[in-house]
């Protein structure tokens, strides 16, 4: 489907699919559906309600909720009164939820029903916050959303809004230190949504009968951002509450999904579902994958059961999401580019830097920088970050380990930080997880370096074996001395019930490591 309006902006592109796709379906939640013209009114309400609050142009809103479509209407509606979205991440505690809300000094906080109890426990800790707002009732001191929403008029608040305003506000979540949050722009949303028309990989085509699944948390980009695109197209988006292996395979069936974004993990936990055999996938034409590594083994299980077209994705918060892509065209078993993240998109540029910040030639790891339209403007006030992360020239540091191909493939290894350095030789994880987990009977698994008198650091594996699986430490060795070098197989491995996670499912490789170091004035060796 080719939309013709090139909107200036998110709010614009709001009205522009009310014309031009009225009466079509937008959005579904849970039996609820909203037309696109109905979704124009709504966030003109959200918009006028905010204003009536005195909330001003540039100020932070947060959510706090599971992904729903009310969600979407206060993303959409703060955009049409120039304020910024903040979606924070339900599974961080009380503390953390609390210096978010305090960092963006928001004025105004909306809970879903889930977190009222949360938001009530740290209200004294809000200083910030006028007031609160809950998305589905069930608090009586605090105002309900639908009635909020409704008190103001439909028409259109016309609140003036340039390319550079920051449209969203998503917190990072690292394993040291304070959450950042990543400003992105209009700009910065649209810019890879209008390349030509002609310039897109046939995967990133849209049609009038296109369905988008919603399951990731609107938290991440991954979430946000993927209903940002099926807006922009003129799709309907089916909204998850939040990830359910079992629901999403009843969606399928019912709402004849043609294109989602899942992690590996998701895809991992839907297709090993007893029924994920059974299911119709015929009308399922792309599935989007990134955020992680994915295990050879696990992707061509993918590919045997969904039976449609898979692109793997990198990118991260701080570049408004994709910017790298391996079409379906390279997923074929057996090719070395399968192992690889893919190719810039079109309007990005990408390099590898040796740590001096010179240019490296293709076969060399060093750190990936990128440069682009969709690069954040920056962290929110955090100019000393901002200017560690992106260079006068534009590059961001992504603070990824890689290389490219002479063809133009990116190949990620790892984080930087998380570099393993055993006899002058850079060993990076991920490869030599890859390798692990090829094992038929593995789960997952974590790699870490710990100190070795001989070598400086020695490769430790930690690995998660499937329900009912077992292995020694010398299979998970044997095993991967046949696949990797024999100076990256670990020299020692450890077998726990589940890999610590911080609360965006990332692996807590500090929390294995530290053990091992305690004592060291440095974690190296």
């Amino acid at each position: 489907m080719s939309i013709a309006a090139r909107p200036a902006n998110l709010a614009d592109m709001v009205r522009d699919r009310a014309k031009s796709r009225g009466n079509a379906i937008a959005l579904e939640f849970e039996g609820r559906q909203t037309t696109f013209a109905e979704f124009d009114v709504k966030t003109n309400r959200v918009a006028n309600a905010l204003i009536a609050m005195g909330v001003r142009k540039g100020e932070r809103i947060v959510y706090i909720g599971k992904n729903s479509d009310v969600y979407f209407e206060l993303l959409m509606g703060a955009m049409k009164a120039g304020v910024v979205m903040a979606p924070v991440n339900w599974r961080l505690a009380g503390p953390e939820v609390a210096f978010i809300v305090e960092d963006c000094k928001a004025p105004v906080l909306f809970t879903g029903p889930e977190f009222i109890a949360l938001v009530g426990s740290i209200r004294t800790k809000l200083p910030s916050v006028r007031t609160i707002i809950t998305t589905e009732g069930g608090a009586a001191e605090w105002p309900d959303f639908v009635a909020w929403r409704d008190a103001q008029s439909g028409d259109d608040p016309r609140v003036m809004i340039e390319p550079k305003d920051i449209a969203i506000q998503l917190y990072t979540s690292g394993t040291t230190g304070k959450p950042k949050g990543a400003m992105l722009s209009h700009a910065n949303l649209l810019n890879l949504l209008q390349i030509n028309e002609a310039d897109k990989p046939e995967w990133n085509r849209w049609t009038a009968d296109d369905v988008s699944l919603v399951a990731m948390p609107i938290f991440h980009i991954g979430g946000s951002g993927w209903g940002v695109v099926g807006l922009y197209h003129g799709a309907r988006a089916v909204i998850e509450r939040e990830f359910d292996p079992t629901r999403v395979l009843d969606v399928f069936e019912q709402s004849g999904i043609t294109k989602l974004f899942m992690v590996p993990a998701a895809m991992q936990f839907v297709v090993r579902q007893p029924r994920a055999r059974q299911v119709d996938f015929s009308r399922l034409k792309y599935m989007l994958y990134g955020a992680s590594p994915i295990p050879a083994a696990l992707l061509n299980e993918c590919i045997e059961v969904f039976q449609c077209g898979f692109v793997q994705m990198y990118g991260m918060t701080e570049t408004t999401g994709t910017i790298v892509a391996l079409p379906p065209e390279d997923h074929i078993e057996g090719l070395d580019r399968m192992r690889s993240a893919g190719k810039a998109l079109p309007g990005v540029e990408l390099a590898i830097l040796d740590p001096d910040g010179r240019p490296l030639p293709p076969g060399e790891v060093g750190e990936i920088a990128t440069r682009s339209g969709s690069n954040m403007v920056g962290y929110w006030n955090l100019p000393e970050a901002t200017a560690r992360t992106i260079d006068g020239d534009g590059w961001l540091r992504t603070g990824d380990a890689g290389y490219m191909d002479s063809d133009g493939y990116l190949y990620i290894h790892d984080r930087i930080k998380d570099m393993i350095i055993s006899g002058g030789e850079n060993i990076y994880p991920a490869e030599v997880e890859s390798a692990i987990c090829d094992h038929p009977d593995v789960a997952e698994a974590a790699v870490i370096g710990i100190p070795d008198d001989k070598w400086g650091e020695a490769v430790k594996a930690v690995v998660v074996m499937k329900s009912g699986k077992s292995a020694s430490a010398a299979d998970i060795i044997n095993f991967t001395r046949e696949r990797i070098a024999g100076f990256k197989t670990p020299k020692s491995v450890d077998f726990i019930p589940a890999l610590p996670r911080n609360p965006s499912g990332k692996i807590l490789r500090r929390t294995l490591r530290d053990p091992y170091w305690a004592g060291k004035d440095r974690q190296v060796n």
